[in-house]
């Protein structure tokens, strides 16, 4: 017999995308241990024109007798779960029907159809229409053990207007609380201070009635947040001094996706300090949604602080969380003169000192898991480090090796095992040697810088530090150890002279180019023309790309004069300390471009997808995830790419979005602001400006 009905206990995740948003998510919280009444999910295939089929009926009825007597209860509440519930896209709450305190079973079974029938009401269609889902409301139905509430309330973990997620508030009602969720009557309303400190206590403001169960309300909404991965707005209700979960689902005005149309903005998830000064340089142009999600894969074990997001999407473009760093700092006891300092070392661009950075509530147990997690990362980096010559030698036979495997590859089922453990295994790992050659390159000039600029100033200090990527010793004019990025440019001008061939120059630099990382955009060995091409503008305009070096170079050598005048007695151990920063440089672009030969295999991969499932290119704008479904007979979303595109053609045609932002921010009303500003967005001094000028 077809199973229909799901007992919490139950339900698995390949049956989740049947339970629908609450459904789903009860699930997956009783299983977890919170305190979630016991119940049962009847799946949208048990009805037929909103009446349980009779196989269904059967199953409810002993699920029934079965949740009755393990909770002693007589009455059950019966509610919806609609497929569209609770999603990131829209919460739907008070817009179906619930119904309470249903004992019998002829009761249950009517109270059944009429939560099954509300998805047809006009207030359902009207909200339906307002948040653009345009789909049928296909309902599953939850029927849990009754909890006859005491106080009923809800708790945000974070303002759901503004994102400030430095307190949590709520409200509540005395009794039952489906009115407050409808919002059908006034409620008391309370806020929960967050743990600003390593010892300070959970602040309460609010009726005194509810003080005694501040904490435990804290502490479930703290853990929501972290199991569920976003802020959450949370139903609870206490009854004989206990207290209960009914529901959790995302503060739908701090949802940083909507997957639907691919728009992502982690901006509006909450208040924080965002940048993309390294990231933009490596990823210029707005990223598909293949791009992105293979990224989130890759970095998904790069995660320093529990329950936030180390980078960001916004507007398609990723943006490093600051405010992470700058909460643990604060929390450790360093003033905001230090945390700048530390921020503007680690960009090498300054942060405005008006500037109030958003700082993250921590307490104990985060900044411990910053440090554990952090530590971790370093001795993973320090690992790679040493793997770095291995890996230089080894990568591009693997490169060539899986290249050739994809191509010969003709059935789905083999290019989803060649993802799975070969492909993204690879990936994975080889981002630690990335790090690893960044973190030794930046934690060695970092310092190095910050003396430079105190006994020559920032001019002289750059010119220093950015020299060396022409020359391997101070004054040595040999243009020898030139960086690996520096090699497309310098080897059209060689190919033109005839000093290497078409086929060696392929083989050095045909995965390399301006938007690299974006697995969308063709790679050079890709289009026999692109030479041809390259070699022709070249003709018309040559760049003599290695006379700017050696202006460079020589710029090096007058500002080393001057450190010689100005500073003698330190310049034997100045040049020996930055004589060491041009073979770390020279290392890290190394591997870069290995890495960056990696992100061509993960192209390679997404076009033969492409092929075998008859997508073509439009398989880039589908999550590494719906890839992989599709792969395997599953292309449901497909139905999403136009929307998709459509956003993506929308930010791609905006200018590039500030290196620095600080709070909400959105793409398209800033690119309307004639007076807006491209390198620094602060939606603080915006709301300012607006206040002064509206009065």
């Amino acid at each position: 017999m077809k199973q229909l009905v799901y007992l919490f206990k139950e339900l698995r995740t390949e049956h989740n995308h049947l339970a629908g948003g609450k459904g789903g998510a009860l699930a997956h919280l009783y299983q977890k241990g919170y305190p979630v009444p016991d119940g049962f999910i009847i799946m949208p295939p048990a009805f037929k024109n909103d009446e349980l089929i009779p196989e269904a009926w059967g199953q409810v009825q002993a699920y029934l007798k079965q949740i009755c007597q393990e909770g002693g209860e007589s009455s059950c509440a019966v509610r919806s779960s609609a497929l569209s519930e609770d999603s990131s896209m829209a919460s739907f709450a008070g817009q179906f029907d619930t119904v309470l305190d249903v004992s019998t079973d002829d009761k249950v079974r009517k109270a059944i159809r009429t939560v099954s029938k509300s998805r047809h009401s006009k207030e359902v269609q009207v909200y339906s229409e307002v948040k653009g889902i345009n789909e049928s409301h296909d309902m599953a139905v939850v029927i849990q053990q009754m909890v006859k509430s005491d106080i009923s309330g809800v708790l945000f973990t974070a303002d759901p207007v503004t994102g400030n997620r430095n307190e949590m508030a709520g409200n509540f009602i005395f009794g039952l609380g489906e009115k407050l969720v409808s919002g059908q009557v006034t409620a008391y309303t309370f806020k929960l201070g967050r743990k600003t400190g390593i010892w300070r206590r959970v602040g309460y403001d609010g009726p005194v009635e509810l003080k005694k169960f501040a904490p435990k309300l804290y502490k479930l909404g703290d853990c929501l947040e972290k199991e569920m991965g976003c802020p959450q707005d949370i139903e609870w209700s206490i009854a004989g001094g206990t207290l209960y979960l009914l529901q959790s689902r995302p503060v739908t005005t701090l949802i940083g996706h909507n997957p639907t149309t691919g728009e992502c903005n982690d901006s509006m998830t909450g208040n924080y300090l965002w940048s993309n000064v390294n990231f933009g340089e490596a990823i210029p142009q707005v990223m598909t949604p293949l791009t992105w999600t293979v990224q989130q894969q890759i970095f998904e074990s790069w995660k320093l602080l529990p329950g936030y997001q180390s980078s960001g999407n916004i507007g398609g473009r990723i943006y490093l969380n600051l405010s992470i760093y700058a909460s643990v700092l604060s929390a450790l006891g360093k003033n905001k003169q230090g945390i700048m300092r530390f921020l503007e070392g680690l960009l090498y661009t300054r942060i405005p000192e008006s500037m109030e950075i958003p700082l993250i509530p921590l307490y104990k147990r985060s900044i411990v898991s910053f440090i554990f997690n952090s530590v971790g990362i370093i001795i993973k980096q320090i690992r790679m480090v040493r793997e770095l010559p291995r890996f230089l030698r080894a990568n591009p036979t693997w490169c060539e090796r899986m290249q050739k495997q994809i191509h010969e590859t003709n059935k789905k089922v083999e290019l989803t095992f060649l993802w799975h453990n070969e492909i993204s295994p690879h990936l994975k790992n080889t981002v630690w040697s990335v790090m690893g050659s960044v973190t030794q390159f930046s934690d060695y000039t970092i310092k190095l810088r910050r003396e430079l600029i105190e006994l020559l100033g920032p001019e002289d200090a750059d010119t220093f530090i950015s020299g060396l990527s022409s020359s391997s010793d101070v004054r040595d004019g040999s243009g020898s150890g030139l960086l690996a990025s520096l090699g497309p440019v310098l080897g059209i001008a060689k190919v033109a002279r005839r000093e290497i061939d078409r086929t060696e120059y392929i083989a050095q630099y045909g995965h390399r180019g301006p938007n690299e990382f974006e697995l969308s955009v063709p790679r050079p060995a890709e289009d026999p023309g692109w030479l041809d091409q390259q070699l022709a503008q070249f003709e018309k305009s040559p760049i003599d790309v290695e006379a700017l070096l050696i202006k460079q170079r020589d710029e090096f050598v007058i500002a080393w004069n001057r450190f010689e005048t100005s500073h003698p007695r330190k310049v034997r151990s100045m040049k020996r300390r930055i004589n060491k920063v041009a073979p770390k440089a020279r290392m890290r672009e190394a591997v870069r471009s290995e890495y960056v030969r990696d992100r061509w295999v993960a192209r390679s991969f997404a076009l033969r997808a492409g092929q075998l499932t008859g997508l073509g290119d439009d398989i880039f704008f589908l999550t590494i995830e719906e890839v992989l479904n599709a792969l395997s007979g599953d292309e449901a979303v497909v139905k999403f790419i136009p929307a998709r595109k459509d956003i993506h053609r929308r930010y791609s045609s905006l200018p590039s979005y500030p290196s620095i932002i600080c709070g909400r921010f959105d793409p398209l009303l800033w690119a309307a602001d004639p007076k807006r500003r491209n390198d620094i967005y602060d939606a603080l001094w915006l709301r300012l400006r607006f206040l002064v000028w509206f009065q």
